[in-house]
């Protein structure tokens, strides 16, 4: 792990890592990931995945068009909301597409894709009045979210039980 600017960079154990910035606010919970503000892996024995400064900017213009659509959406100033949504969720597509050749990035991007897509459409079920409405079964239209958002979490839960034991596994090596 190393401080830099104020940030934290974790190195993650395993063979294709990300550096992962995080608050300083956050250094007391990284015993509960199993880091420590002293661990860092020799760096021979590890990948580091870097993101370019211009990825890095649009990163951060997505994040900004999200809170402005979560503003939007919080103060029911649907115009704002509804506007915000196209440049967030294309954003988040770019972001995963450049990042389509590295699993784990693959995955965690789809879910935020989907995670978008499911707060989009819980957004405008409420500001067009169809959240309430009964459908069946006790689902309402804001449920109908629960689609994207289990979409997401299902990719998840793929990369994690399937993908990336596969990435931490030994290679086998065959001997004649």
């Amino acid at each position: 792990m190393q401080t830099v600017l104020g940030y934290t960079t974790i190195l993650l154990e395993n063979k294709l890592s990300t550096d992962v910035l995080l608050f300083p606010a956050t250094a007391p919970f990284l015993p509960l990931f199993g880091l420590t503000p002293h661990h860092m892996p020799p760096p021979s024995e590890h990948f580091v995945y870097t993101i370019p400064a211009s990825y890095r900017r649009m990163e951060n213009l997505h994040i900004l068009f999200w809170l402005l659509k979560d503003i939007g959406w919080c103060m029911i100033w649907k115009p704002l909301g509804i506007s915000m949504i196209f440049p967030t969720l294309s954003i988040a597509l770019l972001i995963t597409w450049r990042t389509r050749g590295i699993k784990a990035e693959l995955a965690h991007n789809l879910a935020i894709v989907f995670w978008i897509t499911a707060n989009s459409y819980w957004m405008i079920s409420e500001f067009v009045g169809f959240d309430a409405v009964q459908l069946g079964y006790g689902f309402t239209g804001k449920h109908l979210a629960l689609v994207p958002f289990l979409l997401g979490l299902g990719i998840l839960a793929y990369y994690y039980l399937i993908e990336k034991p596969r990435e931490t596994q030994p290679e086998q090596v065959a001997t004649l």
